[in-house]
């Protein structure tokens, strides 16, 4: 696995999420992952499932180290001091005393957004986080962040899959020297009966779920989430490293976004989209 470098972040390019995971998936999956090679791991606090998240690592044998750890303060501890106690409470549960990533998990205009900022700043200065960033974040507050923070900005985590277009919001990350996460990869399984994807698996010998996480982690700057509960699909996502899609396949991949393929967009959290 390679990773991807972004404003002085060093990120494994294929992690593994636990959004909607149960607290006993977390805690079967989470030491399997590690041992099959994983060593990126995302999770929130409105998942709830940041403790066993935490004690999934801690059982796996692999060192705290070793592990890109993400999680995401929830739009409600936005406030500065919400933010600061739920960050604490949010490390309480993953028995650790850092994050590698913290991310705002989305947009929420009822707290200043220099409010929001001032708080992941002033926690990453106080050595709980090592790196910060955004989610669901459209260009306009992606800029408006930058300009507002001290730390640089190393990802906006946002949902990506062959049915929508991101290029403008992947361009406008790589001029910020920014990666972008992908999330929901497999469009709610619409991927999986795709003849598109079959077609390209099939001449690689390779599953549709692997030929759409390969296309994500091929492209500059982008890394991917995969979240399974079954540990053979788990060790099938991660083995992507060996093949290589074509700039022709890369390309039918693309083709197949469709104006309308958001999925994810909740009324009261998301921004005006680009």
């Amino acid at each position: 696995m390679h990773n991807v470098t972004a404003n002085g972040a060093s990120i494994p390019a294929l992690g593994f999420g636990t959004f909607r995971m149960s607290g006993p998936d977390v805690l079967r999956m989470v030491p399997q992952v590690l041992k099959l090679g994983y060593r990126h791991i995302d999770t929130a606090q409105i998942y709830g499932n940041e403790a066993e998240v935490g004690e999934g690592i801690a059982n796996s044998g692999v060192k705290r180290g070793d592990v890109f750890l993400t999680t995401k303060v929830w739009v409600s501890n936005y406030k500065r001091a919400d933010f600061l106690r739920s960050v604490d409470e949010s490390l309480g549960k993953l028995r650790t005393d850092y994050v590698d990533l913290l991310l705002l998990h989305w947009p929420n205009e009822a707290v200043p957004l220099a409010e929001q900022i001032g708080a992941l700043n002033e926690v990453q200065k106080a050595g709980k986080v090592r790196h910060i960033g955004v989610s669901n974040f459209n260009r306009a507050l992606l800029t408006e962040s930058v300009r507002l923070s001290d730390a640089p900005i190393v990802t906006n985590q946002i949902e990506i899959h062959p049915y929508i277009d991101q290029s403008v919001m992947l361009e406008a990350a790589r001029k910020a020297g920014q990666s972008v996460t992908a999330y929901y990869a497999m469009a709610d399984g619409k991927v999986f009966a795709d003849p598109v994807l079959k077609d390209i698996g099939a001449r690689h010998g390779k599953s549709v779920a692997q030929v759409v996480l390969r296309w994500l982690v091929q492209q500059e700057g982008v890394i991917a989430l995969s979240k399974t509960v079954g540990e053979q699909r788990a060790a099938e996502n991660l083995a992507i490293f060996d093949f290589e899609l074509t700039a022709e396949e890369m390309a039918a991949i693309h083709g197949l976004a469709r104006p309308d393929g958001r999925i994810v967009s909740p009324d009261g959290l998301a921004p005006v989209w680009d």
